[in-house]
């Protein structure tokens, strides 16, 4: 027999749909000056790892695919490149995570930082490969930079706004 999904399943999808809808609303709003600078972090990457790392029975491969390609849509990128690389770096972290649990917060982050390193190399990567227009090479590592060093404000603000905490071993079973 067919087992429904459970109250916390769809509650953490659904947060986690909300907040990346938010991020790209406000992502959207055209609030720049016209000086472009600084890169921005890329906060629904950051989101991602976020929550595949905390809670990886919350969120499923197709959520973030959708999320993602909704994303790439919206922002003009070229159509599911993006999407396919999160899903293959959140797998690889969800595949990591029982191993990650018990290591300390400066841990995770590092690894997490080297994790979004290679995606956004490897997007840059295929790219090149297919002569898809190619940003900057330093405006890519601005952007890790950036992606980087936004993740903790991201994990705390998600553990803040949503209540997303690690899931106990107890839980994991």
């Amino acid at each position: 027999m067919i087992e429904l999904p459970s109250r916390t399943f769809v509650m953490g999808t659904l947060a986690f749909l909300l907040c990346v809808w938010l991020l790209l609303f406000l992502r959207l709003l055209p609030i720049s000056s016209g000086f472009v600078g600084w890169p921005g972090p890329d906060l629904t990457l950051a989101l991602v790892m976020a929550w595949v790392l905390r809670r990886p029975d919350q969120l499923s491969a197709p959520v973030i695919v959708l999320a993602v390609m909704i994303e790439d849509v919206l922002l003009l990128r070229p159509l599911g490149l993006w999407a396919l690389i999160v899903l293959l770096g959140s797998e690889a972290a969800r595949r990591r995570e029982p191993r990650w649990r018990d290591a300390p917060f400066m841990v995770e982050w590092l690894r997490v930082a080297i994790l979004m390193t290679g995606m956004l190399l490897g997007m840059r990567f295929v790219q090149l490969l297919f002569m898809l227009p190619v940003p900057a090479l330093g405006q890519v590592l601005l952007q890790v930079i950036a992606t980087a060093a936004a993740y903790p404000l991201v994990v705390f603000a998600a553990r803040w706004l949503v209540g997303l905490r690690r899931i106990s071993p107890a839980e994991a079973l």
